[in-house]
């Protein structure tokens, strides 16, 4: 029984990892290989519980338990190397709430349904309820969604990108 239990996870790792490729961007893939290298403290190519514990100690993190480490290692179905890594992210991304489920928590703030929101409302929700964005978080919102000139933001947009990771061709 061993060996198919094996078997299907490689079949289903490929099948995973072939794909996964596919769902970044080249910069976004360079991005998490930049990541993927800093966390990889030992380069062995591999991310251990090591690794791990290593990279959060430079961030100020002392005093981890090992079972956080360990359950961190554990959510890959086996050693996570690069492809693995990526994989984790897709998956992640891909465990997002669904569009039409993120659009409709938007509508609620958009009574008319123009399919916008003014900016600066958004921005007070986001920086002073649950939370909270920072300074930097909302420059970043939006150089990456900037309002259009009567101050308006796309949400549909905004959802769109959460959800399927680039902005739709128009």
């Amino acid at each position: 029984m061993a060996p198919k239990k094996a078997k299907r996870r490689q079949q289903q790792g490929e099948g995973g990892s072939s794909n996964v490729f596919s769902m970044f961007e080249q910069s976004q893939i360079q991005e998490y290989k930049e990541a993927f290298t800093i966390i990889d403290q030992n380069r062995d190519g591999i991310i251990s519980k090591d690794d791990l514990r290593d990279v959060l100690a430079t961030m100020g993190q002392l005093n981890v338990k090992n079972e956080e480490l360990e359950a961190m290692v554990k959510e890959a179905s086996g050693p996570i190397n690069f492809t693995v890594f990526l994989t984790m992210f897709g998956e992640k991304l891909k465990g997002a709430d669904p569009e039409d489920v993120i659009v409709s928590a938007f509508k609620v703030l958009d009574p008319e349904a123009t399919g916008f929101i003014k900016k600066e409302f958004l921005e007070e929700l986001l920086t002073t309820q649950c939370d909270r964005f920072t300074a930097e978080e909302m420059t970043n919102l939006w150089a990456a969604f900037p309002p259009d000139v009567a101050g308006n933001v796309d949400y549909k947009n905004i959802c769109y990108v959460i959800t399927h990771g680039e902005e739709k061709e128009e």
